[in-house]
């Protein structure tokens, strides 16, 4: 399972509702940067951790887990950064997944 959304210029309403489910780093990341872009991730735990780090080689992105209902099983990833870096990361993880 692999859902995946990008939020161009996001609100700051949305960036908000990010930040109540992000550790402090996250919230500190968007405090100090401007946020051109959301890329978010929807996986399993494992997947998002390899995803993570396909991201962050792939572009100069922050990455950044969110905290879900069922952490366990299905969680959020949120890569952010500029607009183009965020779609260059985003495409690097989809040509990444194996849906096997």
């Amino acid at each position: 399972m692999l859902n995946t959304r990008i939020v161009n210029a996001p609100h700051l309403d949305v960036l908000q509702m990010l930040q109540r489910r992000m550790p402090p780093h996250g919230r500190a990341y968007i405090r100090d940067n401007p946020i051109g872009a959301v890329g978010l991730i929807q996986s399993h735990v494992t997947d998002l951790f390899f995803f993570s780090d396909i991201a962050l080689k792939a572009a100069d992105v922050f990455t950044v887990e969110i905290y879900g209902t069922c952490p366990q099983h299905v969680t959020s990833l949120a890569v952010m950064g500029e607009v183009s870096a965020v779609r260059t990361a985003m495409d690097a993880i989809e040509a990444q997944h194996s849906p096997f």
